[in-house]
């Protein structure tokens, strides 16, 4: 069976998996918070809308994902854009990690590599898992910057050391594939089978395809590698 090697891109950031509360305005916040999480949007929208008017990234950042997913309002890309983009120039990790993804598909800005490549490494540079896998599938693929395999398996790993499962699965491919580091099909195996403990799409396939070009005591060797890595990260 070949590997399915085609490259994953993180979706956006869940706002409402963000527990941080600013410090300023931190009462109104938090029950903005409690309200979007309950499902009520309106009551949201009353405690983060002057938050965000007045220049509160958190707020600025949930406010985006309440347009991109039209939560308690009409879905508005452009506007999701306008309040990702406050908060990014705020240095505000996911709100820039989620502003490349409008870059990436076109939602309320015109498509633009370069510029989603601008806002990933923001994010990765402050250690944002998921901006970190997407650059690498920017290297990887040659999008927005030159190709380059060694530069995408270094963002992948960053990721992957995180939890990454989507990274997980890229790092998986690029030691399967022998792009950016050495063929490795125990690494590779390693990885997808961490990707594939949380889900990773096609990772339990990659998984089982490398498993059939390696001896036994390879599969072993990547199985203890593996477990040996999910000790450590516990």
């Amino acid at each position: 069976m070949p590997l399915r090697t085609a490259r994953v891109i993180g979706m956006f950031c869940v706002a409402l998996s963000i527990g941080a509360t600013p410090i300023a305005g931190a009462a109104d916040f938090d029950k903005g918070f409690t309200a979007a999480r309950s499902g009520d949007y309106a009551a949201a929208l009353q405690k983060f809308r002057p938050l965000a008017e007045q220049g509160h990234a958190g707020a600025q950042y949930i406010l985006g994902f309440i347009y991109i997913t039209g939560q308690g309002v009409p879905q508005d890309y452009a506007e999701a854009v306008t309040w990702y983009r406050k908060a990014a120039e705020q240095d505000h990790a996911s709100a820039q990690s989620n502003l490349g993804n409008m870059y990436v598909y076109g939602l309320g800005v015109p498509k633009d590599y370069a510029e989603a490549v601008t806002w990933f490494r923001k994010a990765a540079e402050q250690g944002d898992a998921s901006a970190q896998n997407n650059l690498g599938n920017m290297y990887d693929t040659g999008q927005g910057v030159p190709q380059d395999y060694a530069e995408a398996v270094t963002w992948y790993r960053k990721a992957a050391e995180q939890g990454d499962a989507n990274a997980q699965l890229n790092l998986g491919n690029n030691y399967a594939m022998g792009q950016g580091v050495p063929q490795d099909y125990v690494q590779a195996h390693m990885w997808f089978n961490l990707s594939a403990s949380q889900g990773g799409k096609d990772a339990a396939y990659n998984r089982d395809t490398a498993a059939e070009r390696m001896t036994n005591q390879q599969i072993s060797e990547a199985q203890a590698l593996a477990r040996k890595w999910v000790a450590k990260n516990r």
